[in-house]
């Protein structure tokens, strides 16, 4: 019973990985504004911090 309750915990947390994905890929390819010259690290950091905050929800899951 435990293993079926942790393929299943696998597979919601792959699907979440796939849509989070998929929903970052649509909002980037919207043309976004121009950025002013100060905000060069806030672009790059918003999405590493969502990758960041799903691997480590993932890792959490697994181990």
């Amino acid at each position: 019973m435990e293993v079926g309750l942790r393929s299943r915990l696998v597979a919601v947390v792959g699907l979440a990985v796939v849509v989070a994905s998929s929903l970052v890929e649509m909002a980037a390819a919207a043309t976004p504004p121009a950025p002013s010259p100060a905000s060069g690290a806030a672009a790059i950091a918003g999405p590493a911090v969502l990758v960041a905050s799903l691997s480590a929800v993932a890792f959490g899951f697994l181990f």
